[in-house]
């Protein structure tokens, strides 16, 4: 018999939700065949057995948290496919003239406990945050055992009402959750864990952080020309589009160079500076916003740059970024204006303390002197940033640096 644990996923990483099995009790697997997916805060991770044979038993559910050292299925090395480990079934039933007898010779002041009901740890949290009594949940499942999609069916049912409860004095406001009327049609779904965490750290950024955001424009013409000038052979060379994505790069690691407190981060009462430049690029993915980071940007060229950020973003869109893909990351770079964003007010990517927001272009009148006036395209660009390290001053220029290199892109291709 062989243990299928919850490895050691990273420094940061304590625990994981088991997301879906992927085999069945009694399919026979081979060694590195992918068992199990665990969500976990940054990444979802397929867990893969370390040895041969037949999953036998399943401790644990989808839906179900577990922790690093977990056991949550079991192998048999020698077990023919098909084999499961016998579940205990129930005792038969006694006789009445049996059922007597043993209550004569019980103590009569003995009460008969209640038998603890059956149920995964989900569904007990659930029920626990519902107020919920488990003995008047009925299973739907064959074996008995309490799932979430049973709390939330009893949850559900018109009749089911919470009892109130009484709570001790508090000199602390508290937060009621609203009474939904039982014949209004409402979804209630469980946020997935990176959902939460990603809740989680930009509540706590902006409790910890003292983030302020300073805004500038740029005119996109340079680029946009330059651009239309060397998309074509640029493709044909490197076989990847040049985006904007590589300009703002290269803009803002150069800026960085000049601001280096931008690209640190606190520690305690120490400033760690930083002489790297790994960067993070935002990217929405359908289990929400994840940052996967382009290592050593300062010395890639327009073409590596463009080509990595393209194999992250598939990666994110794919589900497949690992947990090396997003761990670090000096500095962010996030794009609302893929989505029509005109101007936001990006959040910080904690332990950062610099963040670089992208917006929409669109045509506004620009003044080019006293006498003239032309369309041009537009983007504003945000920088939010943690005052505890940087000032003002710093901000503003860091800003003004990137949008004077942006607006002359030759001095960026002249870097690399």
């Amino acid at each position: 018999m062989i243990e299928i644990k919850v490895p050691e996923l990273a420094e940061s990483i304590t625990e994981g939700t088991i997301s879906q099995w992927l085999i069945n009790i009694g399919d026979k697997v081979n060694k590195g065949d992918s068992v199990v997916e665990l969500e976990t805060d940054k990444v979802n991770i397929e867990l893969n057995a370390e040895y041969s044979g037949v999953i036998t038993k399943v401790l644990k559910e989808s839906g179900d948290t577990v922790e690093v050292g977990d056991v949550i299925a079991i192998i048999e090395e020698n077990a023919s496919e098909g084999t499961t480990m016998a579940v205990p079934t129930a005792a038969p039933e006694k006789t009445v003239e049996e059922t007597i007898n043993q209550q004569s010779t019980q103590p009569e002041q003995e009460l008969p406990k209640a038998a603890r009901p059956i149920a995964s740890p989900a569904a007990r949290k659930m029920a626990r945050e519902r107020g919920i009594d488990l003995n008047q949940v009925k299973s739907m499942d064959p074996l008995g055992r309490i799932r979430p999609e049973d709390v939330r069916a009893y949850a559900n049912t018109p009749a089911v009402k919470e009892e109130p409860k009484v709570e001790k004095a508090s000199s602390t406001p508290t937060v009621q959750k609203i009474d939904i009327e039982s014949d209004k049609p409402v979804e209630r779904v469980k946020m997935s864990r990176r959902r939460q965490t990603i809740a989680k750290r930009l509540v706590e950024v902006q409790h910890t952080a003292a983030m302020l955001t300073t805004f500038n424009e740029v005119d996109m013409s340079a680029i946009m020309d330059l651009r239309n000038e060397r998309k074509d052979a640029f493709f044909e060379k490197h076989s990847v589009r040049l985006g904007f994505m590589s300009f703002f790069t290269k803009a803002v690691v150069s800026a960085l160079k000049q601001f280096p407190l931008i690209n640190a981060e606190i520690q305690g009462d120490e400033l760690i500076i930083k002489k790297f430049y790994d960067i993070g690029i935002a990217v929405a993915a359908p289990e929400g916003l994840v940052v996967p980071v382009v290592r050593n940007a300062n010395q890639k060229n327009f073409a590596e740059i463009e080509q990595e950020i393209s194999n992250l973003g598939k990666k994110a869109r794919d589900n497949a970024l690992t947990l090396k893909d997003l761990q670090g990351g000096t500095f962010t770079i996030t794009n609302g204006g893929v989505f029509g964003s005109l101007m936001s007010t990006p959040i910080l990517n904690s332990p950062q303390v610099g963040i670089l927001g992208m917006h929409k272009i669109q045509l506004r009148p620009v003044a080019i002197d006293k006498e003239r006036m032309e369309n041009r395209p537009m983007m504003y660009i945000a920088l939010s940033y943690d005052h505890r390290i940087v000032d003002g001053k710093e901000a503003v220029s860091f800003l003004a640096t990137v949008k004077e290199l942006l607006e002359d892109p030759h001095s960026l291709l002249l870097e690399g």
